[in-house]
């Protein structure tokens, strides 16, 4: 697909070229009619676009598929913690400390000793970690847009972009 609008773009540059040359005075709308009828660039093009249509399309419906999926894996994981919640609470109360299975061995063990911050205030330098900088973009781009001088920063030029409207 893109190789025939490489080759469709080659075409079409030789053959503007050439009329040009021809044709000095030749007007940009004659230009482009003639190029247009005798390439198949505008085709070549509509092919692309098109196929980009579609990749996003489809990764738009993939992402929402993604979407679904992952919710479906949240219900999945809280059920699973839930259950065994109630079994560990269940063979607590109930004093059994092991359960053999066929197909699984379920057991009470005591846990490591974890921390539970009480007032993080209260905690000395020498137990956090620094953190390096980091650039706020937007608020650069916010203050530039202002008037507001930013030592360092300046906008970008302006990019030509494609839009695409489907009906």
């Amino acid at each position: 697909m893109t190789i025939c609008l490489v080759r469709e773009f080659s075409r079409f540059g030789e053959l503007r070229r050439r009329l040009i040359e021809a044709d000095p005075e030749i007007d940009d709308t004659t230009l482009f009619d003639t190029l247009d009828g005798a390439t198949n660039l505008t085709e070549a093009l509509g092919e692309v676009i098109r196929a980009a249509l579609y990749e996003e399309a489809l990764a738009e419906g993939l992402r929402a598929r993604l979407a679904d999926m992952k919710k479906r894996l949240e219900r999945i994981e809280n059920a699973s913690a839930r259950k065994r919640e109630v079994s560990l609470g269940v063979m607590e109360d109930a004093g059994i400390e092991k359960i053999h299975a066929a197909d699984f061995t379920a057991s009470l063990r005591v846990s490591q000793l974890g921390v539970e911050v009480l007032n993080e205030a209260e905690i000395p330098e020498p137990y956090w970690i620094p953190q390096p900088p980091r650039l706020d973009r937007k608020a650069v781009l916010d203050a530039l847009r202002t008037g507001t001088h930013v030592p360092g920063a300046a906008f970008t030029n302006a990019k030509v972009s494609i839009a695409i409207r489907t009906k």
